[in-house]
C-alpha cells in the first residue's frame, strides 16, 4: 500500500526522518536546477527547493516510485511540501506552490531541469554542455536555454537514470553512450575523464507526429514533382541512399520516404538506437547492444545485418551505415532484397558512395576497388542528399542517380537540385529545388512498375 512508500508516521519529527531504502544505498541528495540567482529572491527560492528536495529524498522510498500512481505521488509530494513550508513558516501563493511541486515531481520522476524543454515542442535538440550550461535548438538555431543543473553530480544522477531505464551504464570504464527514452528520443552522454570539463549530454527528441513527404512539401523542403518521384522509387523498389550532416534531418526523411512502402512488405529495421518510426504493421526492429561490464555480448550493427538476410526481409532499412555493415547491406541490396534504405554522414552525393567505399574496405577482405564500385553502382540506384543551411532550415539538396561505371568511376546525374538564390533580408536562404531536365534512367524500371509518377515532372521549369 502507499503507506509504504512514505513513512508517514514521521511527519512530526525533523530529527529522524529517514526511511530505509529497498534493496540499494540511498542516493546522495541532489536539488533541482533553477534560473541562475541573480537577486536575493531567486537565492532563497534556490535554498527552498533544494531544502524540499533533500526532505522528499529522505522521506521516499524511491525503490517504490514506480508503483505509485503519478496523481498518488504529486498528492502525497504535496503534503510533504506542505508540512516542511509550515514548519519553515514560508507560505507561498498557490500559483508558486504549483510551480514548486512541479519542478520537484520533475526530479523525483523525470529529467529534472530537462522536463519543461522536453514538453516544448518547438526544441528539437537539448545539449548540456557541463552542468551550468544547456543549450536547445529551434528551427535549426542554437540558443542558450536558462535551464542549469545544480552541480555535476546532479547531471551525472540524471544521465544515471537516463541510462540505467534501458540497461546501459556510463562509467569510468565506459566513459560515453548512446541511448533512448521511453519517448524514443536519442540520447548521447559522455563524462570524464573523456569529457574534460564536466559531464556532456545530447538529447535529439522523438517527434510524436513524423513528417510525412506531403508535409515537406508544404514546408517547402521539396517539391510536388519531387515527392512523385520519391513515392515512384518505393513503389518500384529502387535502393536509396540518404546522405548528410549531422542534424541535417536524414532521419526524417528517411522515415517520411519509407511510409510509401506498401503494407504487404516485410521489413526489418537495424538501428544503433531506435528512433524509426514506421507506419506499416510487418516491421521487425533489431537494436544493436553494447558489451556488458566484462567486454562481452556486444551485438553490432553487421551482426544485425546478417541476421536479418535470415529472416525472410522483403526490404531491410539501416538506420545509418557507419562501418563494416556496409558491406553486408550492399550485398543484401544485390541479392534480391531490393527497395532497402540506410542514411550514411556525407556533404555530397559524391561524398556518400566515398564513404561507403570507405566502409566496405574495413572489414580487411583486400577486395579491389573495381570490385567495391562494382557493388555499389549495381546495389545502389538513388542518392538523397540533406542540408542544414546557413539559417538553420533543412532542404533537400539534391536526388541523384546511380548511371553505372565507367571504368574506374561510379557515374551518377542529378535528377532535382536546390538552386540558391541568395538570402533574405531575415536572414533566410533563397532558393528553389527543381528539375535539372534530365530524364532518368530509371524511367522505363518505375513505369513496368506500375509506379506512379508524370514524366513532366522532369522538364526544366516544373516545381
Amino acid at each position: 500500500m502507499f503507506k509504504d512508500f512514505v513513512d508517514l508516521s514521521r511527519r512530526g519529527s525533523k530529527a529522524d526522518k529517514v526511511v530505509p531504502f529497498i534493496g540499494a544505498e540511498p542516493p546522495r541528495p541532489m536539488v533541482p536546477a533553477v534560473i541562475v540567482p541573480e537577486d536575493r529572491e531567486l537565492l532563497e527560492a534556490l535554498e527552498l527547493k533544494s531544502r524540499l528536495h533533500e526532505v522528499l529524498l529522505e522521506r521516499l522510498n524511491l525503490a517504490a516510485i514506480d508503483k505509485v500512481e503519478p496523481d498518488e505521488l504529486r498528492r502525497e509530494v504535496s503534503a510533504l511540501v506542505t508540512e516542511e513550508l509550515r514548519d519553515m513558516g514560508r507560505p507561498l501563493k498557490a500559483e508558486d506552490f504549483r510551480k514548486l511541486v512541479n519542478e520537484l515531481m520533475d526530479e523525483v520522476l523525470g529529467l529534472g531541469p530537462l522536463e519543461p524543454l522536453m514538453a516544448d515542442p518547438t526544441v528539437n535538440d537539448i545539449l548540456v554542455n557541463g552542468h551550468s550550461n544547456v543549450y536547445v535548438e529551434r528551427n535549426g538555431v542554437l540558443e542558450r536555454a536558462r535551464a542549469r543543473f545544480r552541480d555535476e553530480r546532479h547531471l551525472m544522477r540524471i544521465i544515471e537514470k537516463i541510462v540505467s531505464r534501458v540497461g546501459r551504464r556510463v562509467d569510468e570504464a565506459s566513459p560515453w553512450v548512446d541511448a533512448r527514452l521511453e519517448d524514443g528520443s536519442r540520447v548521447n552522454a559522455i563524462i570524464r575523464p573523456c569529457a574534460i570539463d564536466g559531464p556532456s549530454l545530447s538529447i535529439r527528441k522523438f517527434s510524436r507526429k513524423p513528417l510525412t513527404l506531403r508535409r515537406l512539401v508544404e514546408i517547402g523542403t521539396l517539391t510536388e514533382p519531387a515527392m512523385r518521384f520519391l513515392q515512384a522509387l518505393v513503389q518500384a523498389r529502387m535502393n536509396i541512399l540518404i546522405s548528410g550532416g549531422t542534424g541535417s534531418g536524414k532521419t526524417t526523411l528517411l522515415n517520411a520516404i519509407s511510409a510509401a512502402i506498401d503494407d504487404r512488405s516485410r521489413i526489418v529495421t537495424i538501428e544503433d538506437a531506435a528512433e524509426l518510426q514506421l507506419q506499416q504493421t510487418h516491421v521487425v526492429r533489431l537494436e544493436t547492444r553494447p558489451p556488458n561490464p566484462n567486454g562481452q555480448g556486444a551485438v553490432i550493427q553487421r551482426d544485425l545485418v546478417r541476421n536479418a538476410l535470415r529472416m525472410r526481409p522483403d526490404r531491410i532499412i539501416v538506420g545509418e551505415v557507419r562501418g563494416a555493415e556496409a558491406f553486408d547491406m550492399l550485398q543484401a541490396m544485390n541479392t534480391g532484397h531490393d527497395g532497402s534504405m540506410t542514411t550514411v554522414h556525407a556533404n555530397s552525393a559524391r561524398d556518400a558512395l566515398g564513404r561507403i567505399e570507405q566502409m566496405v574496405t574495413m572489414i580487411g577482405l583486400d577486395l579491389p576497388l573495381s570490385a567495391i564500385r562494382a557493388q555499389i553502382a549495381s546495389g545502389i540506384h538513388i542518392v538523397v542528399q540533406a542540408a542544414r543551411l546557413s539559417d538553420g532550415s533543412r532542404r533537400l539538396i539534391s536526388i541523384s542517380e546511380i548511371t553505372g561505371l565507367e571504368g574506374s568511376v561510379i557515374t551518377m546525374q542529378d535528377i532535382f537540385v536546390f538552386r540558391r538564390l541568395g538570402v533574405g533580408e531575415d536572414g533566410h536562404v533563397l532558393g528553389e529545388f527543381v528539375p535539372t531536365g534530365i530524364r532518368p534512367h530509371c524511367a522505363d524500371a518505375l513505369i513496368s512498375a506500375g509506379a506512379h509518377f508524370d514524366p513532366a515532372d522532369f522538364q526544366l521549369g516544373r516545381g
